[in-house]
């Protein structure tokens, strides 16, 4: 059952990444707007920390779930974790996911296939495991964190481009597939944006973080939860990142992968 406070029902959200970055900022958004929580990431610690902080400043009541995504089984474990306390998920957000900087020839294998396990293994399982139930009740929220990178082809981030082509992509289709089940899919695209992102895919000298505007989380998530509660399919915020979308649709394949390498490499 859900929570209840003062007597009414309150929805619970999962946030993939929610303990920093732009997942944070979701859980802060939702958690503002009348939401329990179940926080999932793969430090226990930090998870706490935003428990307490999100607990403290909004009064909801926060699940949290140590999980490391990369694993193939950690979305079959947090589903049941969640199955056995009896604590069912209106919002999925799969926000979890990240980047690997370099020539595809040069960097590692496994920190890739990890990301393709994370970006899109994880993100596709997760949402597997909870839309049955919301269709069912027919009524849900599914918020999947793509990128302005899914637009285009992104030499130099060969594969983490490619894996955020899919979360929209995919996004995109199920939206479709559920358009009259009362539950809906949005893809949020965000471009460059302050968080831990930039130095764990090694880009923080690169154009794409030195030479454009750099967004903050928190307008981030703001926007994302407010196209994902309208029902909107794909959410792109800010002129630039819309201008960079667009430019994608008419641009010829290989002159947006150049302008992407460009953008990737450092100043």
């Amino acid at each position: 059952m859900r929570s209840k406070r003062n007597g009414t029902q309150r929805p619970t959200a999962l946030v993939t990444g929610g303990s920093g970055g732009i997942g944070l900022e979701i859980a802060k958004v939702l958690a503002r707007n009348g939401l329990d929580l179940v926080l999932v990431a793969r430090t226990r610690d930090t998870l706490e920390a935003a428990a307490g902080q999100l607990e403290g400043k909004f009064g909801a009541k926060v699940h949290v779930f140590a999980a490391d995504l990369r694993r193939p089984d950690a979305p079959q474990a947090i589903f049941d974790f969640l199955h056995n306390e009896n604590i069912p998920i209106d919002v999925l957000v799969n926000n979890a996911g990240f980047g690997v900087g370099g020539e595809f020839a040069d960097t590692k294998l496994q920190r890739e296939l990890e990301m393709i396990q994370v970006n899109i293994s994880a993100l596709t399982h997760l949402t597997k495991l909870f839309l049955p139930a919301m269709i069912k009740r027919k009524a849900g929220r599914v918020l999947n964190v793509a990128s302005t990178a899914a637009f285009q082809p992104g030499p130099l981030m060969a594969v983490y481009y490619a894996t955020k082509a899919y979360v929209l992509s995919f996004s995109q289709a199920l939206a479709e597939e559920l358009r009259h089940s009362g539950v809906t899919v949005t893809a949020l695209c965000p471009g460059p944006t302050r968080t831990r992102f930039a130095a764990s895919a090694d880009l923080r000298s690169s154009r794409l973080f030195t030479a454009f505007g750099i967004a903050h989380a928190a307008d981030v998530a703001a926007f994302g939860v407010a196209a994902m509660m309208h029902g909107r399919r794909v959410a792109i915020p800010g002129i630039k990142n819309k201008i960079v979308a667009q430019a994608s649709r008419f641009v010829p394949r290989a002159v947006s992968a150049k302008l992407a390498r460009m953008a990737q490499e450092s100043r």
